[in-house]
């Protein structure tokens, strides 16, 4: 986690560098503009909030490995997998709900964006599949 923690640092100073170089190149090239629309603002304060959202994600990674007491086993290079494998839980494989579910999403924005006839035959579809994918335990093969 240190070497994420590395880069995250050097991708700032990176968009800060960039940033403070696309707001020279803009007064450069613009010479006989008014002071004020000289700096293209725009890119210039996105680049600074990356700048600064990569440094808030540094500081997040950093905290967090100060604070896990020790490099977890995922960060040690002679860790075996099943040192870091804990119980996450029962997951289905072979389930088709979710691509239904998916698709009802789908629809529902489709039907946002074409037409809002679509809006209730995917609120429906998204009816079925959860139904469908909390109880596809209780029949056929995998009943319990």
């Amino acid at each position: 986690m240190r070497s994420n923690v590395v880069l995250w640092w050097i991708l700032t100073g990176f968009f800060f560098i960039v940033s403070a170089m696309y707001t020279v190149w803009n007064i450069v090239a613009h010479p006989d503009a008014l002071p004020v629309n000289k700096v293209e603002w725009v890119g210039t304060v996105a680049l600074l909030f990356v700048a600064l959202m990569s440094a808030m994600i540094a500081v997040y990674l950093d905290r967090t490995h100060k604070s896990q007491g020790g490099e977890l086993p995922e960060d040690i290079l002679t860790a075996d997998i099943d040192d870091g494998d804990p119980e996450l839980g029962e997951f289905s494989p072979w389930s088709w709900w979710p691509i239904v579910l998916a698709a009802s999403a789908a629809v529902f924005l489709v039907g946002m964006a074409v037409g809002h006839f679509l809006l209730p035959i995917g609120v429906a579809i998204f009816f079925v599949a959860i139904v469908g994918w909390v109880y596809e335990y209780y029949r056929g093969n995998f009943a319990r």
